[in-house]
């Protein structure tokens, strides 16, 4: 009886540190082969970028000259630009006694123009909250929609000093008349300003497929011909077959069963990917939100080997989809690699 009574006491301490132990030998193989545990895991950023960390860390300290020099920098990459002017939008929208002292300093800077209003269209959504309307107060939907009125006069303000071939200060209006419940003649007015200057720019396309979702101000039909038209008339290098395949993940159900992630629509939408990632400028800013969103998929579809090749690329930096929707980012993001990788080895 004794014995009996000792061995189911035992027996779980025994797998238990049978586990662990397993789990730290796994650990320690992936460190001797270079890979960064979660607590080394930037969650801000999803690449290195030295550039922005350095803006952002002066703009922390007051000064906003590094983050004019970095906007001017970016000359006719329109990519790199409106990534950029989110950036330092974001800080703004924490605290703009910097953005203040630069408009005083450089009256009419448009670079300051823009991200002034961009700021504002992120404090209207902060304001919001990520709530169902449902949901959300009379009082949130008020500070929501007097903060978006004054980012729409700051954006008029922000076109007129733009160079005329600048996408800039229309690509950053997507949120906003997202926001407003813009009618769709008036987006499809913004989006032909925004095509006219920069047809194929990828961080405008990505924002104005939320536009075109049913749960905003679309619908099924619109917005499988926005992401679909995208995909099909762009060159390889731009990004444009990561639009339909993100549709498809934002409709997928939580419970959806595995065979979904194995189908043959999803692999050749994947494969497609695959090409204009591997056809796509090694410094885009939007490249590596691209491979961390296909090391996942790659992952669920047991397409191991293909996952642990985008995974070598990105890990270090998890602040992307589908990773920033997690409570614990990086733990998700070591979670899916780390399953990635015992799959490659099998």
């Amino acid at each position: 009886m004794l014995l009996s009574l000792l061995l189911v006491i035992a027996a779980p301490a025994f797998f238990w540190i049978r586990q662990k132990r397993r789990a730290a030998q796994s650990a320690a193989q992936l460190a001797a082969e270079g890979w960064l545990p979660p607590e080394r895991q930037n969650t801000e950023r999803s690449f290195p970028d030295p550039e922005a960390d350095a803006v952002v860390a002066a703009l922390a300290r007051g000064d906003w000259q590094p983050a004019a020099q970095a906007l001017a920098a970016t000359g006719t990459d329109w990519e790199r630009r409106s990534a950029l002017v989110g950036i330092v939008a974001g800080e703004a929208a924490k605290d703009d006694a910097w953005l203040r002292a630069w408009e005083a300093a450089r009256p009419g800077d448009p670079a300051a123009a823009v991200v002034k209003a961009s700021a504002k269209v992120t404090v209207a959504w902060d304001i919001r909250g990520a709530a169902w309307a449902k949901d959300t107060t009379a009082e949130q939907f008020a500070g929501f929609h007097r903060m978006l009125a004054e980012a729409r006069e700051d954006f008029d303000r922000a076109v007129s000093l733009a160079a005329p071939e600048d996408p800039t200060p229309y690509a950053a209006q997507i949120a906003l008349y997202k926001g407003l419940g813009a009618p769709h003649e008036e987006m499809r007015k913004l989006w032909a300003e925004v095509t006219a200057r920069a047809p194929y720019h990828f961080g405008a396309h990505r924002s104005a497929l939320l536009y075109w979702y049913p749960r905003w101000h679309g619908s099924d039909e619109l917005v499988r011909e926005f992401a679909w038209g995208a995909a099909r008339t762009a060159p390889p290098g731009h990004l444009m077959t990561l639009l339909p395949l993100l549709h498809w993940h934002d409709h997928l159900d939580d419970d959806a069963p595995d065979v979904a992630y194995r189908s043959v629509d999803l692999t050749i939408m994947v494969d497609a990917a695959l090409m204009d990632v591997a056809a796509c400028r090694p410094d885009h800013p939007r490249l590596a939100e691209a491979r961390h969103f296909l090391a996942f998929v790659l992952t669920t579809q047991e397409r191991y080997a293909e996952a642990v090749e985008q995974f070598r690329r990105v890990d270090g930096h998890v602040g992307a989809e589908p990773w920033a929707y997690a409570p614990e980012p990086a733990e998700a993001f070591c979670q899916v690699r780390d399953a990635a990788i015992a799959g490659a080895r099998r």
